[in-house]
């Protein structure tokens, strides 16, 4: 006889956790997604991302090859989980919670399909799910239709709440304390990766004391040296540091799936006159664009600013990328809103109640004066006047220069 296991089940395991924002938070986002859906007609969406997921549920999965979602209809917010993951998705969700079995291949899609239903209009992510997933899904769910709910859902996660900008300023305050620990760690002789370690340990202290009810993952430091510096992701690598070296800090608090970052220009010892010529241009567009950034602003225009002002110096060549970004639920690898950044191809207006960076960076080439990478990152606060900037620490080769 066939042994028989079901496709998906309810595993309630244990009480709710406390979740980074209270239950209202929630219903205000899917009250946010609900209308989105209403406007397009669509009966049920399934959420695939970690980012939307774990915006509207509150949970963060990982993945490890396998898929999770989201199912949100005009009633339910379902949050379907892998058996491997046990009850800690319905521990960490504001909803409900199916688990899916992988003793059949697409179990996934028959636990949606169970909350969506067939033959309905099914919204989804185009910018996420997968050519195969999508073949899974209209195999499933025999939708009447698809349309997408990406670009509006980015476009909500764009402005923050009062609570979320409230967790994002406990992210800048503790990315500055990873960088005083950088700091300090910082001396002739010494690898990346140690310099790197002070920095993450001492923001996961800083975390788990400031939010002790929280998870903690992904909290992490890219700190660059010498030719490392000359790009904005590298990773660090066990070089040892040379009196002399431009020094990147970058200190990344990852806070129940919210980023900040602080990222600062720094030399171990004095610099010479090239390198300081292009350190203190880089700062100087740097204080440009904090003060571009303001409601009524947009993306593109603070963008052309900054060009002028980099290409009147000769230095507009050697821009590495766009100017700053938005900040939420984002991390190194999964998130991201297009949307709001900092580039000539974006001409959003900036709103209160929107979060972006300024982080000019120019590099120069190794073999010419001044080589290396040069980055200052502040995090700002779009308000009905101005902007607030919540980073505070010193930028320059005033506060920088490490002896």
């Amino acid at each position: 006889m066939t042994e028989q296991r079901p496709a998906f089940f309810r595993f309630h395991n244990g009480d709710k956790a406390p979740l980074p924002f209270d239950a209202t938070e929630y219903e205000a986002r899917l009250a946010g997604l609900r209308a989105d859906m209403a406007a397009q007609g669509i009966d049920a969406t399934v959420l695939t991302s970690m980012h939307n997921v774990a915006y509207h549920s509150g949970f963060l999965y990982c993945s490890f090859g396998r898929p999770y979602g989201c199912v949100v209809t005009a009633t339910d917010c379902v949050t379907i989980g892998a058996g491997i993951d046990a009850g800690q998705p319905w521990r960490r969700c504001h909803g409900d919670a199916l688990t899916y079995t992988d003793w059949a291949r697409d179990n996934f899609w028959r636990a949606v399909a169970s909350v969506t239903g067939t033959h309905k209009v099914i919204g989804h992510e185009a910018d996420h799910l997968t050519l195969e997933a999508m073949a899974r899904l209209e195999q499933h769910l025999k939708p009447l239709a698809v349309e997408n709910v990406a670009p509006a859902a980015m476009a909500r996660r764009m402005v923050k709440s009062p609570a979320e900008i409230a967790l994002i300023r406990a992210g800048a305050e503790i990315a500055d304390l990873g960088g005083d620990a950088i700091r300090d760690a910082i001396r002739v002789g010494t690898r990346e990766i140690d310099v790197a370690m002070a920095g993450r340990d001492a923001m996961e202290r800083a975390i788990a004391e400031r939010f002790p009810d929280a998870e903690y993952r992904d909290t992490w430091v890219w700190f660059q040296s010498g030719p490392n510096t000359d790009g904005a992701h590298n990773p660090i690598t066990g070089r040892v540091l040379q009196r002399g070296d431009i020094l990147s800090l970058n200190t990344f608090p990852m806070i129940s799936g919210y980023y900040t970052a602080l990222e600062r220009t720094l030399f171990l010892g004095e610099p010479d006159a090239a390198s300081r010529r292009i350190w203190e241009a880089n700062v100087a567009a740097h204080e440009l664009g904090l003060g571009l950034i303001r409601p009524g602003a947009t993306c593109s225009g603070i963008t052309a600013a900054l060009n002028d002002f980099l290409a009147e110096r000769d230095l507009l060549e050697y821009r590495s990328f766009g100017y700053g970004h938005s900040f939420g639920i984002l991390s190194h690898y999964y998130g991201r809103e297009a949307g709001l950044e900092l580039r000539e191809d974006v001409d959003t207006v900036l709103r209160p109640g929107m979060v972006v960076s300024m982080e000019p960076m120019l590099t120069i080439p190794a073999g010419q004066p001044g080589a290396g990478g040069y980055r200052e990152h502040d995090i700002l606060i779009v308000t009905e006047t101005g902007a607030e900037n919540i980073t505070g620490f010193p930028y320059g080769p005033a506060h920088n220069i490490v002896d």
